[in-house]
């Protein structure tokens, strides 16, 4: 159960939450249907809790199919709609038509107890598959102008039929605005998720284009000389001209040129901050309700070095988010035995899963190539990513043992 609850996004979260909650107001008028018709005793009790447990039934199907609609998976409900509204009236009046004639005590406690309870969860259920939404006040107020008309006509006094009209009118009311309320926000929270989406994809994109720009402004102009030089090389050797030469090695400089340019472009755009990407966790993993711990001390170190545990921590970060329920994350950072070790660890490892992904693998390549290793693994409900590389490159660490060389 904790697997299947752990691996559901946010938004599915809320939405099976949604779903369960109506199901349980079906779920609550069909067991207190016993309990109410109880003092009818048998067998007059029987036909009051087979109807009160069709229309709870009614009830679910319904709630289900227009959470679906306003998921946009489903059509509008609306036989389903118009069925529980024909049957919650028509149990309704039949149960105030009960209470009015009945000269027991009990029988008429019971009518008027599935008379409320009848108005309450079918209202609530039944504004679920209203288009406009500016309209459940005009159907709230509907139960209860039809209460008042249904009792006046049954004999009832002006003022008891004007207190159940209220008390009819506050019940169904309650129902009506939860019911609301909580559909409107399942729909906020797909939209804030969708909304987060399109401003990881946005960021993507604005990156490439970057990287676009970068490109064509390092090659655009190389290019054009290459391309040039090429075609009067072509021409000069057409005549048997010795310049062509010339102009080829100038088109084979150019070329070996643009080759360097585009690597910088490339380590640049591949180079990672160490205190940025962890300061970027810290915010990103905050946002989505985890809460993060960042104890690093002061490390001065190479580019590189920095750009492979940047990487770590990006790759962490996006695992934690990724992968698992995570409710608490920890970065730390420090030297130890002249090796500095970066350790990510969060409490989600219960419901992640593998740790074998090509993420791990691709970090543990950039460690490699300076001089560092990976780890990764479950220590109970933790997950834990250690990264260590040394302190100092290794040409550093050759010119710190030829200058301290007597």
């Amino acid at each position: 159960m904790r697997q299947w609850w752990g691996k559901k996004s946010t938004p599915a979260k809320v939405e099976t939450y949604t779903r369960w909650s109506f199901h349980g107001f079906a779920l609550t008028e069909a067991v207190c249907a016993v309990p109410l018709a109880a003092p009818l005793g048998l067998p007059d009790a029987v036909p009051v809790v087979l109807i009160v447990l069709g229309h709870a039934a009614l009830c679910a199907v319904t709630a289900s199919r227009a959470l679906d609609w306003t998921r946009g998976t489903r059509d509008h409900p609306r036989n389903l709609v118009y069925a529980l509204a024909v049957m919650t009236a028509a149990v309704a009046v039949t149960a105030v038509l009960l209470a009015g004639r009945a000269d027991e005590e009990h029988v008429r406690q019971a009518a008027g107890s599935v008379f409320a309870m009848v108005l309450a969860f079918g209202g609530g259920i039944m504004v679920l598959g209203i288009r406009d939404r500016a309209r459940v006040p005009a159907a709230v107020a509907g139960f209860g102008v039809g209460t008042g008309a249904v009792t006046l006509a049954d004999g009832t006094p002006v003022a008891v039929a004007l207190v159940i009209s209220l008390l009819v009118l506050l019940i169904t009311g309650f129902m009506a605005f939860t019911s609301v309320f909580t559909v409107w926000l399942l729909s906020a929270v797909y939209e804030l998720d969708e909304a987060r989406e399109n401003r990881a994809r946005l960021a993507v994109a604005e990156e490439r284009l970057r990287f676009g720009r970068d490109l064509h402004d390092v090659l655009g102009r190389n290019l054009a000389v290459i391309a040039l030089k090429a075609e009067l090389s072509v021409e000069l050797a057409r005549r048997g001209r010795p310049e062509a030469v010339d102009q080829m090695t100038e088109v084979e400089r150019i070329a070996q040129e643009s080759q360097r340019e585009v690597r910088a472009v490339v380590r640049g755009y591949r180079r990672a901050d160490l205190g940025v990407e962890i300061a970027g966790a810290r915010g990103v993993l905050e946002a989505a309700g985890i809460v993060c711990e960042v104890s690093v001390a002061p490390l001065e170190l190479p580019g590189e070095t920095q750009s492979a545990l940047a990487w770590v921590v990006r790759e962490a970060t996006t695992n934690v988010l990724r992968h698992g329920n995570a409710r608490r994350c920890v970065v730390t950072a420090g030297r130890k035995d002249g090796r500095v070790v970066l350790t990510v660890e969060n409490d989600g490892a219960r419901t992640a899963g593998g740790t074998g992904g090509s993420g791990l693998a691709g970090l543990r390549e950039r460690l490699a190539a300076v001089g560092g290793t990976l780890t990764a693994g479950r220590d109970g409900d933790t997950f834990r990513l250690v990264a260590e590389v040394p302190s100092r490159a290794a040409g550093q660490e050759r010119r710190d043992v030829l200058e301290a060389a007597p």
